[in-house]
């Protein structure tokens, strides 16, 4: 519609050219026909003027007949050889914007293809599979990935790629497109106990959807090789936070507490919101993840099994010095409890086993109530212990309201501690 919108005027400025030269070599045609038939003592007069006295003039001089055939015949000529030019010109055009407007075609084709094809084999760019994450996350499943797609979002697995080691394998960053990470998981080691904990992980994360619990985006089984695909959480762990190069830096008093019962909400979810029950046998800081804004959600669900087991039918997992202190035994090992009990007991000596990164930046109130929630968590007797909600009930108004709990602080929440 463009071409054929430049070309209409070009053609119409073209015809009214052509017949305004017509029109003026008529006139210079005209006047050369009176001044030679006429006698010499009369000059060539205008067409209206001399129109107006054909009836005067001598029957012997065929002046206007003459006149009439000439101007007929010279017209048309001219009429025709304007029409094949104006049309030949009109043709050419046309012919030339075709020609060009179907190489701009194919030229914007060919670079299209090739930037796809580009972007394919640099990245496999994933919009549309974040869409269908999200999708299948909304339907309670989750996406089964090819390996080729997670082998080139993590860059074939390169080492500056990993995010952290565990007990079977190693996490990996992956870049699905320039807005979209995730972390992608590979098991390794005995076959037997990765196919379990895969299976089981896959199990209840696919079941699974709160907001202090990790999301599952996709899994990938190539050959003996099994991957999980989770949402990335860019503080990592609370064990690197706390374990890592920082030390602890960037989590202050108030982001502790607001760990604590995001962790607290996320286990209330299994126990009292799953039916049946959910115990998760593995809660440990390293399975502990924080997100940009030090979210903390529970990770790590390879060893979870339902309640109501028999305590004689469980085998011991998970890491020592983390399990239940009934697990224990004493000739075997000495547990965190054992250790942390004498001094959580005694406010006297509790400051000593505070961080010294945060030491004296909290009120003692609140860090002996905590204290306090920790002996009971930790009784021998199960029975004496806390439920979860109970504990989170604790917890909630040693968070700022800013951070989601119910503390009132008349001085700003540092979300960072002050560097030295």
């Amino acid at each position: 519609m463009n071409v054929l919108g430049l070309l209409l005027p070009m053609w119409a400025l073209l015809s009214t050219t052509l017949f305004s030269l017509i029109d003026a070599r008529d006139e210079s045609t005209l006047s050369t026909i009176y001044a030679t038939r006429l006698p010499r003592k009369h000059k060539p007069k205008p067409m209206f003027l001399f129109s107006s006295k054909m009836q005067a003039q001598s029957p012997g001089m065929p002046l206007v007949p003459l006149v009439e055939e000439v101007h007929h015949q010279d017209l048309n000529k001219k009429i025709l050889i304007a029409l094949v030019v104006a049309s030949t010109l009109l043709g050419g055009i046309v012919l030339f914007f075709s020609c060009f407007w179907i190489y701009r075609l194919r030229k914007s084709g060919k670079c299209r293809a090739k930037s796809k094809s580009d972007d394919v084999a640099k990245r496999h760019t994933l919009s549309p599979i974040a869409d269908k994450f999200n999708l299948l996350r909304k339907k309670g499943s989750v996406a089964a990935m090819e390996y080729q797609l997670l082998q080139a979002a993590t860059n074939n697995f390169r080492e500056d790629n990993v995010l952290g080691e565990g007990g079977h394998g190693c996490v990996y960053k992956a870049r699905f497109s320039e807005k979209f990470l995730a972390a992608v998981k590979r098991f390794e080691g005995e076959a037997q106990d990765i196919a379990r904990e895969f299976e089981n992980e896959l199990h209840w994360l696919t079941k699974i959807q709160h907001q202090n619990i990790i999301s599952l985006l996709g899994y990938c089984i190539h050959g003996e090789t099994r991957f999980l695909v989770y949402e990335m959480m860019q503080n990592g762990s609370l064990g690197s936070q706390l374990h890592g190069p920082t030390h602890g830096s960037a989590l202050t008093w108030h982001l502790r507490m607001k760990i604590a019962v995001d962790v607290a909400r996320g286990l209330e979810y299994l126990h009292e919101h799953r039916n049946p029950p959910v115990v998760h046998r593995d809660l440990k800081s390293s399975n502990i993840l924080l997100d940009s804004n030090f979210n903390a959600k529970l990770a790590d669900f390879g060893l979870a099994v339902t309640s109501g087991i028999q305590s004689k039918n469980i085998e011991i997992s998970g890491t020592l010095g983390y399990v239940a202190p009934e697990y224990l035994l004493d000739d075997q090992c000495q547990s965190l409890v054992s250790w942390a009990m004498p001094q959580l007991t005694d406010r006297s000596t509790l400051p000593n086993i505070v961080d010294p990164v945060i030491k004296d930046t909290m009120d003692l109130k609140h860090l002996y109530q905590v204290a306090a929630v920790a002996v009971l968590c930790v009784q021998q007797e199960p029975s004496y212990r806390p439920l979860i909600t109970d504990v989170l009930h604790s917890l909630i108004p040693l968070v700022p309201l800013e951070l989601g709990g119910s503390l009132r602080v008349t001085e700003p929440v540092l979300l960072a501690l002050p560097s030295h």
